[in-house]
């Protein structure tokens, strides 16, 4: 376990120095949901082997990898979800918590040991800056991470596409509503973010507010809620984001199946 996490921990440093240095006004990654909570047995496994044979430049998971909530049994629990992960570790990833990742002192460690990645960062590639923030034990924004996520995107003013990445979409609420004056949106049109990027629903969600998408990837494993219905946003896949020229397009694939913008959904499944 150690050394697999020691392994991973390697190569997230790596994948910094090589993001950090990646030139050109372009890049291709994709957005991988919910492993947990409930992982339903080989999703998880056959949604990475599309995304391998997709060759991104790299992955964003945006949490819950493992079922959590005990800490006696979390080291296993890591141990057993990083070794799905190694059959892919030339692809870097970069990862976010989630509420079954983090959900106490000794998790928030565990999770920055094996993972190899703070609870909140910021990192580039070529013309693009993320912003990784941490929402694991509460579902709306802390004042904290509102600070990180000012003087990060303060730092990263050149960054020609701009994206904010969380577990919970805190945001669903005044996306829904359209509501322009919710403190994240305001930070988003002040510092020119244009996508904001969330997991934890198992749901696909969209959302446009004043310029800013708002999305909720669907799930990669985590059981599906509610309907279970294709065109209510509930199915098993992953998102493809190409970014070039400042722009960033969404493409959505259901697993082993259909592929669709991001444009043909919305709050309540395909338009």
């Amino acid at each position: 376990m150690r050394r697999l996490a020691a392994a991973f921990a390697a190569a997230a440093l790596l994948a910094l120095a090589l993001l950090a240095s990646a030139a050109g006004g372009e890049c291709r990654f994709v957005i991988a949901g919910d492993r947990t909570g409930e992982a339903q047995p080989g999703v998880w496994q056959r949604v990475w082997k599309e995304i391998a044979a997709a060759r991104p430049d790299f992955v964003v998971s945006v949490g819950d990898l493992i079922q959590g909530t005990d800490d006696a049994t979390a080291e296993v629990q890591w141990r057993d979800a990083l070794a799905t992960l190694e059959p892919y570790r030339g692809i870097p990833i970069f990862f976010t918590p989630g509420n079954h990742d983090v959900w106490s002192q000794k998790s928030a460690a565990l999770y920055r040991s094996r993972t190899g990645r703070p609870l909140h960062y910021g990192f580039d590639y070529g013309p693009a800056h993320f912003t990784v923030l941490d929402n694991s034990r509460s579902d709306i924004l802390p004042a904290s991470e509102m600070e990180f996520l000012q003087a990060d995107l303060a730092a990263h003013q050149a960054a020609a596409a701009r994206f904010i990445v969380m577990h919970r979409p805190s945001w669903i609420l005044d996306a829904a509503m359209g509501n322009a004056s919710a403190p994240l949106q305001q930070m988003a049109r002040r510092w020119g973010v244009r996508w904001i990027v969330a997991g934890h629903v198992h749901q696909l969600i969209h959302a446009e507010v004043e310029g800013v998408t708002y999305f909720a990837a669907p799930s990669a494993g985590g059981h599906l809620r509610l309907s279970g219905k294709y065109e209510d946003g509930w199915f098993f896949g992953w998102t493809e984001v190409e970014v070039k020229s400042g722009n960033a397009v969404f493409s959505i694939h259901e697993l082993a199946g259909r592929k669709t913008p991001l444009a043909s959904w919305g709050l309540s499944g395909l338009r």
